[in-house]
């Protein structure tokens, strides 16, 4: 509050405002005392006082008497640097989202809930722990380098001046030691008192890089405090984690793509893990791409930021090609091993009887067999969790459709379910076809839990065990299923996509992929690159130990075994597949050779949503620098209609990012117009270089 005798002072802070309320900048308050920028505030909006983060001081007139005061000033916590705003600043602008939403998106829940003196609280708390000496510990053993990760450091070390800022694309084979060359940049970064940033695209990573991290610097003479943050945290274990990375007690942290906004005070060290992996772009609200996001925060900080990857995104390949970013190659496993030889199952050879769509092929049958016998361990996965993707009727065609969604509801044989993967929708298995009766009514597809009973039957007396999103979760269970395997208690086994990366088996010699075939004729324009990276990651699961190495495989059952992804996979040979991927999209026009943007509406009807984009793009073309971008009619997204909402897109091009950008922000500012007469509209959001079309 502003007291009586002091000349108040013009703050402008940063607010979720609701979402199409327009007010996407700053809003202005008054205080009795200048705020630095990045102080926590409380201030009213509406009926709530809501947390804030001042931005700037904002100019006077002669209407401040009207603003309303400052509610309470946190400053109990130190301001958020002034990088921290132009991280924040530039992923509002760039992603087309309000300030104040993405400001307080990537704050700690907890911490916009306190009060300052229960934030005064937790932060004396934090600090009396720190203030503990860290248990002794043996000094961490360093492996020898091979040559590959000696030459790739000399050349990180050139490059890493400070303040240079410089973007490394780490290219190196699946068991090739990138998470060595990790650990090594790591330790010259906090040689030099700087802090490590670690992104990893998903949770289940995070623990097995966390500990291999701890074990390199959690002993010796000099122990690091070690933090992670992602969602899997509760709020309390993510704010304590936050705080002690704000406040530079926190030596290094690991997180997934929201870490990527985490405040550092001494950033030196940046390091994608998977820098290709689709997870680091978010799908709701801002979404940003994590790994863009830590290029332009190295240039912030002047920090060297690491991508690292067995198969890079193009995007990140043909920047290393123009020299934008200097690549470093591993080219050779660690120990000497090879990679696994790739051997492909046509499917047109097996005989053709009702079921053979969903057959395990003889000769892989035979393969896993031999694992079997010499004691070995094989990875078979396919990518659909479930029993089978459908149920049908052989008598009428009835299919187990969701009535919420235009997708159909996969059986779970397990609880004897139909469940939709898309709004959630549950029920029993009927016990006859719901239209006409028929008794007969049988499963159509193959997911994993169908795989895992197929396995069972094909090699009696195999240990069979599955990780997939339904059996891991509850706490705890993919952590207990991971140390089976390593432990050796697991014969083959059988999952998603979850455990085909990151993950480092040293006794599978066998990885298997079935029915692949369905990315090589998606209508999305990235599937080849996504399903070439899938099963080179997967393949990289095979042969780790050196000593196995020569005698590991990697099937693959197709049906269209002469296609170029699967040519290109037999060879390893991830330069080739990229160079004919990037002419082909350069022929066809695609990213990185032009800029999207993709327009989502959702509404009651389709018709409502198609009206509402065709209505936006009308007004787009009203914009100055319109006539240089392409916009697209209106279609159906590749799932119409989840939880009974419409769902359309629009797709916007250009052929350069300022064009986009230049049309982009005049565009949103103006569509909350439209709301008036399109009343069918439920939402509607911009994803700025959409990942999936």
């Amino acid at each position: 509050m502003t007291s009586p005798g002091a000349d108040p002072v013009r703050l402008a802070v940063a607010v979720e405002a609701p979402l199409h309320s327009g007010l996407h900048g700053p809003l202005d308050y008054l205080s009795e005392r200048p705020l630095s920028p990045g102080a926590l505030v409380r201030v009213p909006l509406g009926r709530r006082d809501v947390p804030g983060v001042v931005w700037t001081t904002a100019p006077g007139d002669d209407e401040g008497h009207a603003l309303k005061a400052v509610t309470e000033v946190v400053d109990a916590l130190p301001p958020l640097s002034a990088r921290w705003c132009d991280l924040v600043k530039f992923t509002s602008t760039y992603y087309q989202r309000g300030l104040g939403e993405v400001a307080m998106a990537v704050l700690p829940p907890e911490l916009r809930k306190l009060d300052n003196a229960g934030l005064a609280s937790r932060i004396a708390k934090l600090r009396k722990a720190y203030d503990k000496p860290v248990p002794a510990a043996p000094a961490p053993v360093r492996p020898e380098l091979t040559s590959d990760q000696a030459d790739a450091l000399a050349k990180l070390a050139e490059v890493n001046l400070p303040g240079a800022a410089p973007v490394v694309l780490l290219h190196g084979l699946t068991g090739s030691g990138k998470t060595e060359v990790y650990l090594r940049a790591a330790e010259a970064a906090l040689a030099a008192g700087r802090q490590v940033l670690v992104l990893v695209p998903e949770i289940n990573l995070t623990p097995q890089l966390e500990a291999r991290f701890a074990e390199r610097f959690g002993g010796g003479d000099t122990p690091r405090r070690i933090v992670s943050l992602h969602s899997g945290l509760t709020p309390a274990q993510r704010l304590k984690n936050w705080l002690a990375a704000h406040l530079g007690l926190a030596d290094l942290v690991l997180g997934t793509r929201l870490a990527v906004f985490a405040p550092l005070p001494r950033l030196g060290l940046i390091v994608v893990d998977e820098e290709h992996d689709p997870s680091f772009k978010q799908q709701e609200g801002a979404r940003y791409s994590a790994r863009d996001l830590a290029v332009y925060r190295g240039k912030l900080e002047g920090s060297c930021v690491l991508l690292g990857s067995a198969t890079p995104s193009l995007e990140s390949w043909q920047r290393a090609e123009q020299g934008r970013y200097l690549r470093l190659t591993l080219a050779n496993r660690v120990g000497g091993g090879v990679l696994p030889k790739v051997r492909l199952a046509d499917m047109n050879l097996l005989p053709k009887v009702r079921g053979a769509t969903t057959a395990l092929a003889p000769a892989l049958v035979a393969a896993l067999a031999k694992r079997l016998e010499r004691g070995e361990q094989s990875l078979v996965f396919l990518n659909r969790r479930g029993y089978a993707p459908v149920l049908h009727c052989t008598d009428c065609g009835w299919k187990s459709g969701c009535p919420h969604c235009s997708a159909w509801r996969v059986f779970h044989k397990g609880d004897r379910t139909l469940r939709c993967h898309h709004c959630g929708f549950t029920q029993p298995v009927p016990r006859a076809c719901p239209d006409c009766g028929n008794l007969d009514i049988a499963p159509l597809g193959q997911g994993t839990e169908k795989l895992e009973e197929q396995l069972a039957a094909a090699l009696p007396g195999a240990r069979v065990a599955r990780i997939d999103a339904d059996t891991t979760k509850h706490k705890g269970a993919l952590e207990a299923s991971l140390s089976a395997v390593h432990a050796g208690e697991v014969d083959i086994l059988v999952g998603t996509q979850m455990v085909t990366k990151g993950h480092d088996f040293r006794r599978i010699t066998l990885v298997a992929a079935v029915n692949p075939d369905s990315a090589l004729f998606s209508s999305d324009f990235r599937a080849p690159e996504r399903l070439f990276s899938l099963l080179m990651q997967a393949a990289g699961r095979a042969g780790r130990d050196a000593a196995q190495a020569d005698r590991s495989e990697m099937w693959v059952q197709t049906w269209h075994p002469t296609h170029p992804v699967y040519t290109a996979l037999r060879q390893h040979d991830f330069k080739a597949f990229a160079a004919s991927q990037l002419k082909e999209r350069e022929i066809a026009g695609l990213p990185p050779y032009v800029h999207l943007a993709l327009m989502r509406a959702e509404a009651r009807t389709p018709e409502a949503a198609r009206d509402f984009l065709q209505a936006a793009a009308d007004l787009a073309a009203e914009l100055p620098g319109a006539n240089e971008l392409l916009l697209y009619p209106p279609v159906p997204t590749t799932i119409a209609r989840v939880a009974g909402v419409e769902r359309m897109q629009m797709l916007v091009e250009a052929s350069s990012r300022p064009q986009l950008q230049r049309v982009l922000s005049p565009w949103m500012a103006a569509l909350p117009s439209l709301r008036a007469t399109h009343k069918g509209v439920l939402r509607w959001a911009l994803d700025v270089d959409p990942l999936a079309i």
